[in-house]
Parts: C-alpha cells; sequence; structure tokens
C-alpha cells in the first residue's frame, strides 16, 4: 500500500476562534531573519563599490562574470529573431490580453465641492523610475516579464528597468534568451544580467561603473522595486524599503482550492501538483468538506506525482508542513478557512462557485470553477500572476496599474472658502496646542494674529466670526 502524501487537518466539531483558525493553517516559514546576516553585506557592498561588486556577486552566486552588466540592445533583438515562432505567438497572446485587461484599471481622477471656493482633488500620478525583478532559479519567467512590464507601461511609467539573473548556459553572462526576447517584443531595452540581492541592491543605490562598457554610471536609482524572487530577493526588498517603494516581500508561491464534493479529484490532484512543481516550500492546500474525496485525490496524487517532470520537487512540497488537506463540517467553515489562509490563488471548485466567491474576503486571485485552473492566470488570462503570499492577502492585493501609481491630493480653496473655515481651524489648532498653525491661516485677513487679546475683535471686523 502506498503511504499517502498529504497531511490532513481535521477541523471537524471544533469551536475555533479566529486566533486558532489563523494558526491551524498551514504555512511556509518565511525564514527572511536568517537571510538578513547574508543579504545585508551585499546591499552595502554594491551601494559603496557598484558594477565592481555586481560582477563579483555574479560569479559568486551564478558562476558567470559578466562581460556586459547590461544588455546590448542589439542581444535583445538577437534572442528576439532566434525566438521559436510557437513561443513567440503565446507571448504576444499573453501580451494583448494583459493589456486590455490593465487598461481597464486605470485610476480616473475626481473632484469634490465642499462649498463655494473649497474644492478637493485627486490625480493618479506614474512613478517615474521603476524597477522590475524577474527571477531565475529552478525555472525562466518570461510570464514575470509581461506582468510587471505591461501595468507599468500602461499606468505611464517612463522610465523601466528589469534585473534577471544571466542563464546557466552563457558563457558572456547574458539572460535566458526567451526573457531577452520578450523584453524586445515589449519595448523594454534597459535590461541587466544581475540577479539576487545585489540587483535589489542596485536598484535602491543605483551602480556607478567600473569597466568601459559600463559607462560613467551603470544603472541609476529607482523610485520602486516590485516583481518577485526568492529569500534573498526578498529580504533585500524588506533592507531596502526605506529607501525605495516595493510592492511586496514575497514567500514561496501557494494554492487554495476550495471544493466539494462536486470537484473532480483527478483535477484536485493535477492543479496542487502544476503549483507544488514550483518550488520545494510552495504550498498545496485542498480546503474540503467531503471526506470521501480525500482519499480520491489522494490515490490521484500517488499516481501522478511519480510520472510529472519534476516529481522529487513536487512530493517534498505536497508532504511538507506548508501542504495539506482540510476537513471541514460544512461549505461555510471551508469559506471560513479559506478566508484565514488567504491564499495567493484561490480555485473555487464547487456547485455554486457564486455563492462561495461572494463570501471570500481574502484572496490574491480567484479562480472560478473547473476550467479555470491556476496556470491560465500564470500565463494567458489577462489577469496578473505577481500575487500576495503568505496570508498577506489579507490586507493586500497583487500587482496591477495601481502599483506604478500614487494619488496625488490637489487642494484648491480661493480667498472665500478658506475665510469660512479660519476661526474653526484657529480653534482647532489652538486645542492642539499649535497657535502656529492657525496664525498661518488667520494671517491672510487680521492684522495681527499674534495679539491673542484683540484677536477676537480682529476677527469680527474681518467677518470671521
Amino acid at each position: 500500500m502506498t503511504d499517502n502524501i498529504m497531511h490532513v487537518i481535521d477541523l471537524r466539531g471544533r469551536n475555533l476562534s479566529r486566533a486558532d483558525l489563523l494558526k491551524a493553517m498551514p504555512r511556509a516559514d518565511m525564514g527572511t531573519h536568517e537571510a538578513t546576516e547574508l543579504v545585508l553585506p551585499i546591499l552595502e557592498d554594491v551601494r559603496k563599490r557598484g558594477a565592481a561588486a555586481l560582477r563579483d556577486f555574479e560569479e559568486r552566486f551564478d558562476h558567470v562574470r559578466p562581460i556586459d552588466l547590461r544588455v546590448p540592445k542589439q542581444r535583445l533583438q538577437e534572442a528576439l529573431e532566434a525566438l521559436d515562432p510557437k513561443v513567440r505567438e503565446a507571448i504576444e497572446e499573453s501580451v494583448h490580453r494583459c493589456r486590455a485587461v490593465s487598461a481597464s484599471q486605470v485610476p480616473s481622477g475626481f473632484h469634490t465641492d465642499l462649498a463655494d471656493g473649497a474644492r478637493v482633488s485627486e490625480r493618479w500620478i506614474p512613478i517615474e523610475r521603476v524597477g522590475l525583478y524577474v527571477p531565475g532559479g529552478k525555472a525562466v519567467y518570461p510570464s514575470s516579464v509581461i506582468m510587471n512590464v505591461v501595468p507599468a507601461q500602461t499606468a505611464g511609467v517612463e522610465s523601466l528597468a528589469i534585473a534577471t539573473p544571466p542563464s546557466k548556459s552563457s558563457a558572456e553572462g547574458l539572460p535566458d534568451p526567451t526573457i531577452m526576447a520578450t523584453c524586445a517584443i515589449l519595448g523594454v531595452d534597459e535590461v541587466y544580467a544581475v540577479g539576487g540581492a545585489q540587483a535589489i541592491a542596485m536598484f535602491a543605490y543605483g551602480a556607478a561603473g567600473s569597466e568601459e562598457q559600463d559607462g560613467e554610471i551603470l544603472c541609476d536609482p529607482v523610485d520602486k522595486i516590485t516583481g518577485p524572487g526568492n529569500i534573498f530577493v526578498a529580504t533585500a526588498k524588506s533592507l531596502v524599503s526605506g529607501v525605495v517603494g516595493i510592492d511586496a516581500v514575497a514567500g514561496p508561491t501557494e494554492i487554495a482550492i476550495l471544493a466539494d464534493s462536486s470537484a473532480n479529484p483527478e483535477y484536485l490532484a493535477a492543479d496542487l501538483i502544476g503549483q507544488a512543481e514550483h518550488d520545494e516550500l510552495a504550498g498545496s492546500v485542498l480546503i474540503t468538506d467531503d471526506e470521501s474525496q480525500i482519499q480520491k485525490v489522494q490515490d490521484s496524487l500517488n499516481a501522478r506525482v511519480p510520472r510529472t517532470e519534476h516529481s522529487e520537487r513536487v512530493h517534498t512540497s505536497l508532504s511538507g508542513s506548508q501542504s495539506g488537506i482540510i476537513l471541514t463540517d460544512g461549505l461555510e467553515q471551508s469559506i471560513a478557512a479559506a478566508n484565514a489562509y488567504a491564499a495567493e490563488h484561490l480555485e473555487i471548485q464547487t456547485s455554486d462557485p457564486d455563492s462561495a466567491i461572494s463570501h471570500i474576503r481574502n484572496a490574491g486571485a480567484i479562480f472560478r470553477g473547473s476550467y479555470s485552473p491556476v496556470p491560465l492566470g500564470d500565463y494567458m488570462s489577462g489577469s496578473n500572476h505577481v500575487l500576495p503570499t503568505g496570508g498577506t492577502a489579507r490586507f493586500a492585493s497583487g500587482l496591477g496599474v495601481h502599483t506604478f501609481m500614487k494619488p496625488v491630493e490637489v487642494i484648491e480653496y480661493d480667498e472665500e472658502g478658506l475665510k469660512a473655515l479660519a476661526d474653526k481651524i484657529n480653534t482647532f489648532a489652538v486645542s492642539e496646542d499649535l497657535p502656529g498653525h492657525g496664525e498661518c491661516v488667520l494671517t491672510r485677513f487680521v492684522d495681527d494674529p499674534y495679539d491673542k487679546q484683540s484677536l477676537q475683535e480682529q476677527e469680527r471686523k474681518a467677518g470671521l466670526l
């Protein structure tokens, strides 16, 4: 008899508090505390030595010393020309769909008239310069190029830079050809063959050149850094977040599937495997109220896992403490568990998915029905696959056009608009022991706001009372 791969968390018959429910969820340990000790010296060295440090770290971590840290434009174009036409077609379709959705996300400004001469409006302003990190490691992610670049371009970001590790197969230290080709398709020509924490340092602090081909300045600092990465990238983003903006500190990827007896166990098993393929620390969680379904899924996993290409990685992920099958009393408890887990990706495979979705509060993205699996969102749905992990979907959202814009309020009061509030503002300011705030306003209407004995009379004469 084959042992079951995934462990079961039985919530049935338990009256769980919010704290108990959160504690019961399987979760990977981010481990950023341990990584901090390793990352801090990298950040400081890149800040001080620029491109020289970047080359040293690339040689140390990626086992190649790039000739060109900034990829020549010609090499991007050559990669595009050599790209398999079928792969190019798939990439272009993904770009098309992502652009369509992103165009609908652009926020509109507004204004509110509070009285005559009293208006507050809001403008959405694109961030000026953004650094986009595209991971390498166990897989190549041209899809991450699309998911970062398209919403940034749609938002109107003027300056985009991409950093991605050199390919292990390139003696020159160039990035993966498909990633370079995707950059060319999107019209991004500032691409760096730099990975890991050193890439985050380059974006945050900028980097002076160290060799002739670098120029005096290899890379200018950015205003915000986005994109997923490993534990060292996540830690580096966290450490520089006071210097630049970041989208999130991403942890291992994860899926939760909310299912009932109507779900196909073979689909469930395949979808759990698909997410586990990413990483040994990836979380794959099934939430169901159908006890009989659990063994069917386990049996399917036992049959499928040995046959998938990355079977060892998948088995490690599915059997880890961050994965599991949560058995509940019914749909209501299943929904409560899903909201507590707050999955990066949440699939809904129930007989009435719309009813379930209406009660979901916490998820990075929701995939409705049996024919909306997570890989659809990874590549081709038009949605964005850079999503909050580690339960942060309780308060955070996925990457989108809004990530690359900032709302700025514009306050425009004329003389009469301010005059109507001057006395109230002064009263408020004095109550906070900040009389200078009130005097700032009163100066516009009275002769001497500092003469408190006559101030009331001055206000009366000025028509403030």
